[in-house]
C-alpha cells in the first residue's frame, strides 16, 4: 500500500495567456509536514487552490489517495479529508468562538435543514467543538465574540474549524503571517501535535526560518514552475532558490 496521501501531476492552469502554474509535480505522504515555498506570485496559492478544488487545473491532474479530484468543488474535496485554512482570516464575526467550530462541524448535515437545526443545538455539537478548542488551545474564549479576537487567536480558531472536517490533508496558507515570536511557537507546536494524529500538512510560509525548522519535505515554486525539491537542508544551499529569492549576489544562505 503506498504511503502517498496527495499526489500533484503535471498541474498547470492558465488564466488568459498568464500560465500561474506550469507543469508542477510532487507527492505528499501520509503524516508529512510539506513546505510549498517561493517568492511572490511564484504560484503556490493557486496550486492550493487547484488541490482545494476552488480552481480546475488546465491540465493535469491532483489525485486524494488514489482517486482523481479534479473539478470537484471545494465542498466536495472538504467532505473528502481536505481542510484549509487562508490567509485573511475571516470567521463569522458575531458568532462565539464555539459557534465558529460548530459551524464548521456542521458541514455534513447542510442541506436539510431539519438535520442542521438539530446538529446546530444539538450538545454533542457543542462537546465535540469543545473538544477542538482545547486542542488549539482557546477553551477558554469559547463564548468571546470571534470578532474581537486577536490575530494570534484568530489563526488558531481558524486551524480549529479546518480540524472539525476531520481532515486527511490540511492546507495551512500563511498561518504565521503577522504573529510574534512566542505566537509562532505555539503554532509550530499545534502544527507537530495535529501531524501526530496522522494528518498530513501543506502549507505556504514566507517566513524562511519557520518554513526551514517546521517542514520535513519542501517544493520551491518560481513563476508558476518547479524550481527544487528537497529537504530544507538542500534547499537552504540551493543557487538557484537563492538567486531566486535574493537575485544574484545576494547572501549565501536562503533561510
Amino acid at each position: 500500500m503506498s504511503d502517498v496521501l496527495v499526489s500533484v501531476k503535471n498541474l498547470s492552469i492558465h488564466f488568459g495567456g498568464l500560465k500561474a502554474v506550469d507543469n508542477v509535480s510532487f507527492d505528499i505522504h501520509k503524516g508529512e509536514i510539506l513546505g510549498l515555498l517561493g517568492p511572490n506570485g511564484a504560484g503556490k496559492t493557486t496550486c492550493f487552490n487547484m488541490i482545494s478544488g476552488v480552481y480546475k487545473p488546465s491540465s493535469g491532474q491532483v489525485f486524494l489517495d488514489g482517486v482523481c479530484t479534479n473539478g470537484l468543488p471545494p465542498h466536495k474535496m472538504a467532505a473528502m479529508g481536505v481542510g484549509r485554512t487562508f490567509q485573511v482570516v475571516k470567521p463569522f464575526a458575531g458568532l462565539s468562538v464555539e459557534e465558529n467550530v460548530i459551524v464548521a462541524l456542521g458541514m455534513p448535515h447542510y442541506g436539510k435543514f431539519a438535520s442542521s437545526w438539530r446538529f446546530w443545538n444539538a450538545k454533542p455539537s457543542r462537546d465535540a467543538a469543545m473538544e477542538l478548542l482545547k486542542m488549539v488551545g482557546l477553551e477558554k474564549e469559547a463564548q468571546s465574540r470571534a470578532g474581537l479576537l486577536p490575530l494570534g487567536n484568530l489563526r488558531k480558531l481558524e486551524i480549529a474549524r479546518a480540524m472539525a472536517l476531520k481532515p486527511r490533508l490540511l492546507l495551512l496558507d500563511e498561518c504565521f503571517s503577522g504573529l510574534r515570536h512566542e505566537e509562532i511557537q505555539v503554532i509550530e507546536d499545534l502544527i507537530y501535535k495535529i501531524r501526530d494524529t496522522g494528518v498530513s500538512i501543506l502549507f505556504i510560509e514566507h517566513n524562511m526560518k519557520v518554513a526551514m525548522s517546521l517542514a520535513e519535505h519542501i517544493v520551491v515554486l518560481d513563476h508558476g514552475r518547479m524550481l527544487a525539491v528537497g529537504i530544507p537542508a538542500e534547499i537552504q544551499k540551493n543557487p538557484a532558490v537563492i538567486e531566486a529569492y535574493l537575485g544574484k549576489g545576494g547572501d549565501s544562505d536562503a533561510a
